[in-house]
């Protein structure tokens, strides 16, 4: 349901500040232990950001969509919460994660959905307990289900609305999930043209949520 390009994202959260002063230091510097240190917490962060986009992605997407109601929107939420996440690794004790993140994601919803100047925006407590149920685990449920079924359909009813080529390029990447070389070899035409096709199909999809929503 979410798509992502997970070295793309781990990219993103490991890359460093444009405003960070490069300081230089001599070769030796790189072997001591402040730098093995600094390396393997480096390496940690990542693995640990790994394992929370692997066990949380849909509940989060879930989240976002849930007070969006904008699949794209969503997506680029997803991310931004997760980027969020790495950033403050450092300052997580380690509890409640799931809650953690839920607040995070909530939070990133409800700064998106004032900058776009909604006329109706929920409280930061209601998208959680909206989302999540009150406490209760809201993955695996039939409320998750039904959410991912709702957010399948009216994105398979937003693709098969473009027109051709964009609506099967929509589909087959968007809700058959569909690799980009596995639609051009499907299609017999390049690569680049797929990547091309996709990037016009999801500037017009995301028009169409827009319109929906009133944005």
């Amino acid at each position: 349901m979410f798509r992502y390009n997970r070295q793309k994202l781990l990219r993103r959260a490991v890359k460093p500040s444009q405003n960070s002063r490069k300081i230089p230091c001599k070769a030796e510097d790189h072997a001591g232990p402040d730098h093995k240190g600094r390396e393997a917490d480096h390496i940690n962060r990542e693995e640990q950001l790994s394992a929370l986009i692997d066990s949380y992605q849909h509940l989060v997407f879930s989240i976002c969509y849930k007070m969006t109601a904008d699949y794209f929107a969503s997506e680029d939420l997803t991310q931004e919460t997760f980027l969020s996440a790495y950033n403050h690794l450092k300052d997580f004790d380690g509890k409640h994660e799931k809650a953690w993140l839920c607040r995070i994601a909530t939070n990133k919803c409800l700064d998106y959905m004032q900058s776009a100047g909604r006329r109706s925006i929920p409280t930061e407590d209601t998208g959680i307990e909206e989302t999540m149920g009150r406490g209760q685990r809201f993955d695996n449920t039939p409320e998750q289900s039904c959410l991912e079924e709702e957010v399948r359909e009216t994105l398979l009813t937003r693709c098969r609305s473009l027109k051709p080529p964009y609506d099967e390029i929509a589909k087959a990447y968007y809700y058959d999930e569909m690799d980009v070389s596995e639609i051009a070899a499907l299609r017999g035409i390049k690569v680049k043209t797929v990547q091309t096709q996709i990037y016009r199909a999801r500037s017009m999809l995301r028009k169409l949520y827009g319109k929906e929503k009133g944005a």
